[in-house]
Parts: C-alpha cells; structure tokens; sequence
C-alpha cells in the first residue's frame, strides 16, 4: 500500500516570533481601546460589551466564512476579542462585583471547560488542526475565554496584588521566558506551551496596556487612550503589511 502524505493549510497563522509580537500588540490594542470605549467615551462596561461583542460576531463569522487564512481578517477576530475581553472582564469584576479572584476563577474553569470539549469532540486542541469551520468554532471561543480570562488575570495582579503595571508585567514577561526555555530545552507538548503562551500574553497587554494610559499618580504614563489605540494599530498593521505571515499547516496521511 503506497501512502500519500499531503499538508493541509489552516485558517490561523503560523507560529512564528511575528505572531507572538503581534498578538502581544493586539492584546495590549485591547486594553487601551477597550477602555477608551468604556471609559473615555463614557459609554460604560455594560454597552462597551454589547458593541465589542457584536463586532467580534460579524468578524468571526467571516472568519469562518473565508476559505482561506487571510491576515488582516484573523488579526481583526484577534482585536474584537481583546477589546471584548477586557469590557467582559471590568465589567464582571467592577460593575457585577464578582471581583478580580473569581472572575479569574470562573473564566479559568470556562476556558479549561471549552478546550476540554474541543479536545474531547476533535481528539486534539492543536492550532494546527484548525482546518474546517467546526474546529474553528471550538478555536475562537477558546480564545475568546483566554482574553477574558487574561484581563482579569492582569488587573488581579497589578491592582489586589499590588504589583503595579511594570510589577505585573515583569511577572508575565518572565512566565513567558520560562516557557520559551520550555520550549527549546524540555520535551513539553508544544501544544500546552502553545494555550499557556496565548494566555499569559494576554495579562502581559493588559498591564503594559494600563501602563501605558493610567494617570502618574496611579502608576502610569497618562498616554490618551486614543493616542495609544491608534499607535498600536499602527503598529500592527505595519507589521502585518510588511511582514506577511503565512497559514499554518498540518500533515496528514491517506
């Protein structure tokens, strides 16, 4: 029997050292246009949810709709849910008073919970398995939880924890070096160290995010949150544009 083996492209990028530094400037993007949203524009945590929630529906649904990986589409699901997450999260641990300990606790079981189905329903929670629409639904509401989870995490830290912003960031900079050595230097499932990563570059956004736009007296650089967003997505795109990404892709046997 001669066997074919054939690759397979996914609808999510490959994960390069581009991803990470752009999906670090996404969730940093979401920090600050969340907040300016919620905050600047006055429209509180509650309404700010409804419209980011609502922006990332119709941008998922293309997503899902596109036969093929297409960067700028991906990277805009990516920043519908960093935004999302972070009024999501303000809005559960400040407005419903759920506080940032269980909101933390509730969005780690959710997404503990929606990868657990993904695995159990697929048999593999790889970002390189992301080829049909039904995986791809498993993929985004993961994400969405992790960006959740992750704002929540950050506030945690830098405020109940009383770390600061650069506190908290140093400490998700550093979990984020220890998997790099993880990566390079242990035989860690690359897909564990793949969630673990994505998770803690949320919290990292979200304190460097806060850094960037709070007031002097509370430990940030008073940066208007319009000022950040646009320069972040500035950013982005020039990376987007002028280092293009390629689909991941995954082999298969028949």
């Amino acid at each position: 029997m001669n066997l074919t083996i054939k690759e397979v492209v996914s609808k999510v990028p490959e994960v390069t050292l581009m991803f990470w530094i752009v999906k670090i400037a996404a969730t940093t993007l979401g920090e600050t246009g969340g907040d300016a949203v919620s905050m600047s524009m006055n429209l509180g945590y509650a309404l700010a949810s409804v419209i980011f929630i609502g922006i990332f529906a119709i941008a998922v649904f293309a997503q899902i709709m596109a036969k093929t990986f297409h960067p700028l589409l991906y990277w805009t699901v990516i920043v519908a849910t960093t935004t999302a997450g972070t009024t999501i999260a303000d809005f559960a641990d400040r407005s419903l008073g759920i506080g940032y300990p269980g909101g933390t606790a509730i969005l780690f079981f959710l997404l503990m919970l929606s990868l657990g189905v993904w695995y159990w329903w697929e048999g593999s929670i790889a970002v390189e398995t992301v080829t049909k629409p039904r995986v791809e639904v498993f993929y985004w509401v993961a994400i969405m939880f992790s960006q959740t989870l992750g704002t929540a995490l950050g506030d945690w830290t830098a405020d109940d924890a009383g770390l600061g912003y650069d506190g908290g960031a140093l400490v998700f900079s550093s979990g984020l070096a220890i998997l790099v050595a993880l990566y390079f230097w242990t035989k860690v499932p690359h897909t564990i160290l793949f969630w673990s990563a994505f998770i803690l570059t949320r919290p990292l956004g979200a304190t460097v995010g806060d850094f960037l736009d709070k007031p002097e007296e509370h430990g940030g650089l008073a940066i208007s949150r319009y000022t950040a967003t646009a320069l972040l997505s500035l950013f982005m795109i020039g990376c987007i544009l002028l280092m293009p990404q390629k689909a991941g892709t995954k082999e298969t046997v028949s």
